[in-house]
């Protein structure tokens, strides 16, 4: 996308024309913030390519032990910049340099908690893909080290910025339309989890699998590792849950208020794909209680959507359920459905009407890049004012740690509580044991004492 139809995507997902600031724009080589980037995936380039649109940051480092990924990001960067970054493929070289204003982590989730903390400790701000982490004692401590390096940490849960969300929060839950809320559905069913055998091969001569694996127990590669497969692995992260659920709790929570919940159960395990080679769960079912409301999460990766959609998106998403109405929203769009059947109201944001009709298929990643935009405008204003910006680290574990103690509580077969104060589930050892996991040697797992 060119930077024409970037700005005018922009425009488009904030329906006003002038929503990042100019001063972003107007910066000079010589005054931007030096970035560097730790996984050059997909996500990596998305997250990356917000930052090099915006003008906002001179790429000095790419890191990724897959040397493929990381000669298709140094062309994406010389599309924007004529100095190359340096490149490594461990992290931990990248970071000796110590002259990065800002590091965006963007690594498979079972890497996001070490390069985090140690660009944190190296003077770094950090841009963090979600999850935070694989388990909850990874989030505890990524917190910790924010606090105590005092760095601005943004959680790429980029709703949170999204103006339509907000827009939807104010007219029909803050106004009071919807009335009480007393449930909070949560859903995916995109097919998002293979259903076929993946036999093992060698790893390919230009990826380094022993250090992409790092701390995670070393399982025989397939090859839909390399392209976001390792979603699909337990050993690497936590599911669809931990991948498309964090984002909806996030929301959720935000458009509501919430913080940690009181008590969380979960059922589900791999009933249909038993076949596949994924270790994830193909379905699941999880309830997160707080004071006179249940925010649930509900996934099939078979037998399609019980939800209308007009776009794939649509699939994903949550409802909120008043006693005046539901509030239906998802990545592009909401719709209000009173109880008393008076018209709906609604907006979609791949609409050429902005209402819930002419659902335009071709500029989804346009305006998906718009909205990413305005989470990373965000992140560069508050490493201005040194505020807590608005995915803040801290409201990111809450959400990626809900995701975990949802898998803790399927495996366990027993509903959690988790006290944050302590960081401990009262009267369940083993389920504090669980709160973090072992690491390969010679990795060892960030302590609270010691980031």
């Amino acid at each position: 996308m060119n930077r024409r139809s970037f700005l005018s995507s922009l425009a488009l997902a904030t329906t006003a024309a002038a929503i990042a600031p100019t001063r972003l724009f107007a910066t000079t080589p010589s005054t931007r913030p030096r970035l560097g980037l730790i996984g050059c995936g997909w996500f990596g380039g998305l997250d990356l390519e917000s930052f090099l649109q915006l003008g906002a940051a001179e790429v000095v480092s790419l890191c990724d032990p897959n040397a493929h990924a990381l000669a298709n990001t140094l062309q994406l960067v010389a599309r924007y910049q004529a100095t190359a970054p340096r490149t490594f493929a461990d992290y931990r070289g990248m970071l000796a340099s110590g002259d990065h204003d800002i590091v965006i982590v963007a690594t498979p989730d079972h890497w996001h908690a070490l390069p985090a903390i140690d660009a944190m400790r190296a003077g770094a701000d950090v841009y963090l893909e979600k999850p935070v982490g694989v388990d909850v004692m990874e989030g505890e401590a990524l917190v910790a080290a924010a606090r105590q390096y005092r760095r601005v940490v943004q959680v790429n849960t980029q709703r949170r910025s999204n103006p339509h969300f907000a827009v939807a929060r104010d007219r029909f839950i803050r106004s009071g339309r919807l009335g009480a809320i007393g449930l909070v559905e949560g859903y995916c069913y995109l097919p998002n989890r293979p259903a076929e055998p993946m036999p093992p091969v060698e790893p390919p001569a230009h990826l380094d699998f022993n250090l992409w694996s790092g701390p995670a127990p070393v399982r025989p590669f397939v090859a839909a590792v390399e392209s976001r497969g390792w979603r699909n692995f337990t050993e690497y992260g936590n599911g669809v849950i931990g991948d498309m659920g964090v984002h909806v709790i996030d929301f959720v929570r935000w458009m509501l208020g919430l913080g940690w919940p009181e008590l969380i159960h979960s059922t589900g395990g791999i009933y249909v794909h038993r076949d596949a080679s994924a270790n994830i769960s193909d379905t699941q079912r999880s309830v997160f209680r707080y004071r006179h409301l249940d925010v649930s999460w509900e996934h099939r990766t078979w037998g399609g959507s019980r939800i209308p959609s007009r776009h794939w998106t649509d699939q994903w998403g949550a409802s909120f359920i008043g006693e005046h109405g539901t509030l239906h929203t998802t990545l592009f769009g909401y719709e209000f459905v009173p109880a008393d059947g008076s018209p709906r109201e609604g907006f979609h944001l791949l609409s050429r009407t902005g209402d819930l009709e002419n659902i335009d298929f071709e500029p989804w990643m346009d305006r998906f890049l718009g909205i990413q935009a305005l989470h990373v405008a965000d992140f560069l204003k508050c490493r201005e004012t040194r505020q807590r910006p608005a995915g803040d680290i801290e409201e990111g574990h809450i959400s990626s740690a809900c995701c975990a103690l949802a898998n803790i509580a399927q495996d366990l077969g027993r509903p959690l509580q988790y006290d944050p104060k302590n960081r401990s589930v009262p009267g369940d050892a083993e389920a504090t044991r669980r709160l973090a996991r072992s690491y390969r040697a010679p990795w060892v797992h960030p302590v609270l004492t010691h980031v």
